[in-house]
């Protein structure tokens, strides 16, 4: 497969693999020096640390004697103070001191410092109660040195274990972390060793490869410079042809660049028409909405004719019953005043006045009866007037609802006469920003036609060029295969150079 790669591909490759193996190399150098930086802190940070903190913890136990001896010999309260931040300082100590280990052994010598420590606790606080008692100094010392003493000392041993401990451990810590650099050391100096030797072979590889390729490469650039002069040839006419055609190009588009700008123009003045078209779209939906409103309010006008007609009605059917009483109170009256007229007559000359004033009831009644039946003609006139009335405001008021749908159609024709008013406007603003925009590639297609002739022009100057230029190629070929193959014989070079 490498036979068919590219003398860049071939560099490419050597110099990838020595990357490659420099890159493993770097790699296994930074994590053996993290691994030896690793063992160096552990070591530094942790073992050392617990080495001080374990002098500390005699340091403190020392302390601690020496005040409750202080106590004794002084009985002050300092003392007793100074015996309790240093218990504390001594549990805060352990507790790190727990923190950092986790072998088996040392959390038991721990807990044995722990356990002794209490113990000596235990036994030093009621000898401390006796000197604060006021006990006799002779019985403090002698429990002193019986409980307390011996207590420290087992103490103090179980310290020293823990210390002891510790430096063993941080001793075999130290010679990992040797070992462990040893092991990095030498790891470095096999891939070292490694990537040189590997190099060596493939800077061989590289070099019989890319002189078999070069010379080969060689051998086609001596043919490619006899076709370039051909191709130069053909070149010169066809850059003389090309330069003829670049001429009539530039009439036509110098022509498409002038219609271009004709039609910018007229999408300039499409868009003015059909803003005021919007305009006046806006207007006769404005008009259509108020003549929209004024036939609502003549619908409300019928509405309340329509409402005080039935009104009426009403009113003339109840003055009608009352029209019904006063006829029967006639027809009442008019038979009273014949039964009293009757009664007058029989009762003689005492019965005249009575009777003309019975005639007279009788003629009222007569002339009641007669105004009832004409008020109620002029009722039933009013009533079929009514009825006509509320017959045609009804039609009115269908007219005026046709009306007003009429209106509302008209409106929402003028709103979708707007709407397309102004996709149209937006359309023929797109129409002017594409125009801008093609004049805008017109003029610069336009220069680049006026430079594609230029260069043309210069073309063809440079055509003779191009021949010297091939015929320098050739000989150059020839020279550079002469180097990476020396044995070549001149009658291959005279055969190439007749090809």
């Amino acid at each position: 497969m490498t036979k068919d790669w590219t003398f860049g591909q071939k560099i490419a490759l050597g110099f990838a693999i020595i990357i490659v193996l420099t890159f493993a190399k770097s790699s296994v150098s930074v994590y053996s020096l993290r691994s030896v930086v690793a063992a160096k802190d552990q070591v530094i940070s942790i073992n050392a640390q617990n080495i001080l903190d374990a002098e500390r913890l005699a340091d403190i136990a020392a302390r601690r004697v020496a005040a409750v001896r202080g106590y004794f010999l002084t009985k002050q309260d300092q003392y007793l103070q100074e015996l309790t931040q240093r218990r504390e300082q001594f549990q805060s100590i352990l507790a790190r001191l727990r923190e950092r280990t986790s072998d088996p052994e040392g959390l038991k010598l721990l807990d044995d410092v722990d356990a002794k420590e209490t113990d000596y606790r235990t036994t030093s606080d009621p000898v401390i109660a006796m000197k604060r008692a006021d006990a006799s100094m002779e019985a403090i010392i002698e429990r002193f040195d019986e409980e307390v003493v011996p207590r420290r000392n087992v103490m103090q041993q179980a310290i020293d274990t823990q210390l002891a401990y510790y430096e063993r451990v941080l001793e075999r810590e130290k010679q990992a972390a040797t070992q462990t650099a040893s092991f990095a050391v030498t790891l470095v100096i096999l891939l070292a060793f490694a990537i040189v030797a590997l190099g060596i072979g493939v800077a061989a590889v590289l070099t019989r490869t890319l002189g078999r390729q070069i010379g080969t490469s060689v051998a086609q650039v001596q043919n490619a410079s006899a076709e370039l002069q051909a191709a130069a040839n053909q070149q010169s006419t066809s850059a003389k042809e090309t330069a003829t055609a670049m001429n009539e190009i530039t009439t036509t588009i110098s022509e498409l660049l002038a219609t271009s700008r004709q039609i910018s123009e007229s999408a300039q003045r499409v868009v003015q028409i059909a803003g005021q078209t919007a305009t006046a779209a806006r207007s006769g939906d404005s008009t259509v909405e108020k003549g929209s409103d004024a036939v609502a309010g003549i619908r409300r006008q019928v509405d309340l004719i329509v409402t005080h007609m039935l009104e009426l009605g009403k009113k003339s059917q109840q003055i009608g019953a009352v029209l019904d009483i006063l006829g029967e109170l006639a027809e009442q009256t008019n038979i009273l005043a014949i039964n009293a007229t009757i009664e007058a007559a029989g009762a003689g000359e005492a019965g005249k006045r009575f009777t003309i004033v019975a005639e007279e009831i009788r003629k009222l009644a007569d002339r009641v009866g007669n105004s009832t039946k004409q008020v109620r003609g002029l009722i039933e006139d009013v009533r079929s007037a009514v009825n006509t009335t509320v017959m045609t405001t009804e039609s009115g008021a269908k007219a005026v609802e046709t009306g007003s749908k009429q209106f509302t159609e008209v409106a929402l024709a003028f709103q979708h006469i707007a709407g397309l008013v102004g996709t149209t406007t937006e359309a023929a603003k797109e129409i002017g920003l594409s125009t801008k925009q093609q004049t805008s590639a017109v003029e610069q297609v336009n220069v680049a036609i006026v430079n594609a002739a230029q260069a043309t022009k210069e073309t063809e100057s440079s055509s003779g060029q191009t021949l010297r230029t091939a015929s320098e190629l050739s000989s150059l070929s020839r020279d550079l295969l002469r180097l990476v193959r020396p044995d070549t014989a001149p009658s291959n070079h005279h055969a190439t150079t007749t090809m």
